[in-house]
This record gives C-alpha cells, sequence and structure tokens, in this order.
C-alpha cells in the first residue's frame, strides 16, 4: 500500500485540520464550513421525506449520506432524463439528461431538508464547479437539486442566495434546480460503491476524505454505522 493511500485511509479518523491538510493529495475538494440555511423545514414532521441530490459520482454521494444521523436509506441512481436511457453506459454518454443522484430517505424530525443541503453543499461535493466534479466530467456529474414540492425548492432558492450573497465559495454557485420528475435507481453493483469496495483506489482518494470531513464538520450529525441501501 502507498504512503498516499495509507494518509488517505486514515483520514476517517483524523481531525478537521488533519482533513484539511490531506485531502488535497488525496484527491477529494476541501470541504468548506459553511452556516445553516437562515430558511428551513420544520423539523417537527412526522413523516419520512425524500430528497434528490447530484454533485458528482454517486458512489461518493451515497456513502456521505449513508452516515448522516437520521437518514433512514440511499440509493445511487439517476435522474433528469427517460426511463428508457436511465442504465449507466447511456447516461455515461452524457447525452441523457440523466445526472448522477441519491435518493436519501430522511426522518426531518432529526435532520431538516436545510441540514442536509448544508451537507451537500459543504463536504459531498463542490457546488461551484459546472458539469464536473473532481477527476468527473461530463453533465451527468452536475451539481443538481431535484425538489420534490415546492417547500424544497424555497429552502435550495433561499440558501444558495444567502450562500452567494456571503461569498463562502471561491466563486458562485452553479448548482441548478430542477423539479422532480422520476428518480430511477441504479445497477445493483453501485448500490453501497464505497462499502462493498473501500480499498478501490477511487473510493480512497475521492470519498474516504469526504466522509472523514463529515465526521469532522457535523459530529452532531454523523454516525459511525452507516446504512445500508434497502
Amino acid at each position: 500500500m502507498s504512503v498516499k493511500k495509507v494518509t488517505c485511509a486514515r483520514l476517517a479518523a483524523a481531525t478537521l485540520s488533519a482533513v484539511l491538510a490531506s485531502v488535497g493529495a488525496c484527491g477529494a475538494e476541501a470541504p468548506v464550513a459553511i452556516p445553516p440555511p437562515a430558511l428551513d423545514s420544520p423539523r417537527a414532521a412526522v413523516h419520512l421525506q425524500t430528497a434528490v441530490l447530484a454533485g458528482g459520482c454517486f458512489w461518493g454521494m451515497q456513502g456521505v449520506f449513508e452516515h448522516v444521523r437520521g437518514v433512514q436509506d440511499v440509493l445511487a441512481g439517476y435522474s433528469g432524463g427517460a426511463y428508457s436511457t436511465a442504465h449507466y453506459q447511456d447516461v455515461g454518454t452524457g447525452q441523457t439528461g440523466h445526472a448522477e443522484s441519491v435518493q436519501i430517505v430522511f426522518d426531518p424530525s432529526v435532520v431538516s431538508y436545510g441540514k442536509l443541503l448544508q451537507i451537500y453543499f459543504s463536504v459531498a461535493h463542490d457546488p461551484t464547479q459546472l458539469n464536473r466534479q473532481g477527476p468527473d466530467s461530463g453533465t451527468q456529474y452536475r451539481s443538481s437539486i431535484f425538489y420534490g414540492d415546492d417547500d424544497q425548492r424555497h429552502v435550495a432558492e433561499s440558501y444558495i442566495a444567502q450562500l452567494n450573497s456571503d461569498k463562502v465559495f471561491r466563486g458562485p454557485i452553479v448548482t441548478r434546480l430542477d423539479a422532480l420528475k422520476a428518480f430511477y435507481r441504479a445497477e445493483g453493483y453501485h448500490q453501497d460503491y464505497y462499502l462493498k469496495n473501500p480499498d478501490d483506489a477511487y473510493i480512497v482518494f475521492n470519498d474516504l476524505p469526504k466522509i472523514a470531513s463529515l465526521k469532522a464538520l457535523f459530529p452532531d450529525y454523523y454516525q459511525d454505522a452507516p446504512v445500508r441501501a434497502r
């Protein structure tokens, strides 16, 4: 095992300062500490809710949100295109309209929609990269929030405006807001990919640092035992 790989694997137990010092060498974008949304959905809701988010390869996105307390299920899949093209080889052409996405089922009494967006913008991906994320490029890797209702749209719109106004990132947020038309579950071998392949070089360099950043920046919302796709 290379020195670089050992360093990245150890990030899971690292302090925030160690994370910030190491992520650049491991391929992941550095996390950004950002304020919570000024406008958020109420946390008193009693029914499970669903969020669909896209931001680069769905392996890392799924891995991050599987470690968020209050999340009940996370599926990797495709959103933005037609059912007939919701297949990995087709989506990989960048011509289907789909983005690699995750469907997150969460308990709003534990973690709010706005908190999920804070994690999404802060550690799950870089919202200033247009049609790419880290080593992956193409519209299928775009940053996009697929809102399920007007409440989600209002929270997302308000939060993006807030973060741009506060200039917390080096550039403007390019995240798209799209009405959710459908979410299509990805092939079985993509589900829980990071859990099944923890030593995969892509996971080590690009995704484990994100999970370490989640633990460092959101300790109250981090859970060691990840949920698994159902």
